[in-house]
């Protein structure tokens, strides 16, 4: 047996598929003794192996640098927000959850909003408003006709990236964009129901430019109940600046008197739709205790 330590760099149906410093790649397993013990393995995760041949057994887990909840990745140096301005329609509360999600798990974010050529008028300039105010990027692109992919491609250059998002954004396609050799395969977005098929069926990282691209499966519906609620005020970066002057310390910024963060979203000073994303994301949270509590 040779020792190695090396990175996930994509698992299906239970195999591993271990990258080392040498660019080698190995099909590993999970050790017995580690199935014995609590663990999660993930795409993104740096472990230690054992090798015979082109396989191996992983016999530990690395400490992480972050970990991201959804998509489920870990050590990543860039999450990229991934929305589409139609087919589907842009969602500001869908967007609010990524952003939060990156947030809470201190890992930088921005917003990719594809097919900007198809863009309801006014859509890409609020977007630019309510989200570059708060200090996030915002990148329109159409990945179709290779509009504002080389600003993305220079972003993401020497990055661990992921892009996350619901199914039928682009993701795909946009990774197509900036590195045309991957030829990953994309979907159309059902006309039915409004949203796309499910093309990519598990997280890979995929090398360039000195770093990763990471396609992610998409998603439907992104359930936040999973999200600490101590977490969850400091996961929205603007409210930070107001919370402090709240009467109350333990303040939610939801129903209490004196909230210094409510008083800002009357002002303007903070936007409507990021308050409501919050709001929405505290009831999924609460609803998930109640149910527990139920049980």
């Amino acid at each position: 047996m040779i020792k190695y330590q090396g990175r996930i760099i994509k698992n299906y149906m239970g195999y591993y598929y271990v990258e080392t410093e040498s660019k080698e790649v190995f099909t590993c397993k999970v050790k017995g003794r580690m199935k014995q013990s609590l663990f999660s393995l993930c795409t993104g995760d740096f472990v230690a192996i054992e090798t015979e041949g082109s396989e191996g057994m992983i016999t530990d887990i690395l400490p992480r640098k972050n970990f991201l909840l959804r998509p489920i990745m870990a050590n990543i140096d860039l999450v990229i927000v991934s929305a589409s301005c139609v087919n589907p329609d842009f969602s500001f509360l869908l967007t609010d959850k990524l952003l939060a999600l990156a947030e809470a798990a201190k890992i930088p974010a921005i917003v990719c909003l594809n097919k900007k050529d198809l863009a309801p008028p006014g859509l890409v300039e609020k977007c630019v408003e309510v989200y570059e105010k708060i200090g996030y990027k915002v990148f329109p692109i159409s990945a179709k006709y290779g509009s504002g992919i080389d600003e993305l491609k220079a972003e993401v250059s020497g990055k661990i990236t992921v892009f996350a998002g619901p199914s039928g954004v682009g993701k795909s396609s946009t990774l197509n964009a900036i590195e045309p050799g991957l030829k990953l395969v994309t979907g159309e977005v059902s006309e039915k129901i409004g949203r796309g098929k499910h093309t990519t069926r598990f997280a890979q990282l995929i090398p360039f430019a000195g770093g990763y691209l990471a396609d992610t499966p998409g998603f439907g519906n992104l359930n936040m109940e999973e999200m600490v609620m101590e977490k969850l005020p400091t996961a929205f970066r603007e409210f930070k600046l107001y919370a402090p002057s709240c009467r109350f310390t333990t303040c939610t910024h939801s129903h209490e008197p004196g909230c210094a963060v409510k008083e800002a979203v009357e002002a303007g000073e903070i936007e409507l739709s990021r308050h409501q994303s919050y709001l929405t994301i505290m009831q999924e949270i609460k609803s998930k205790k109640e149910k527990d509590g139920r049980k």
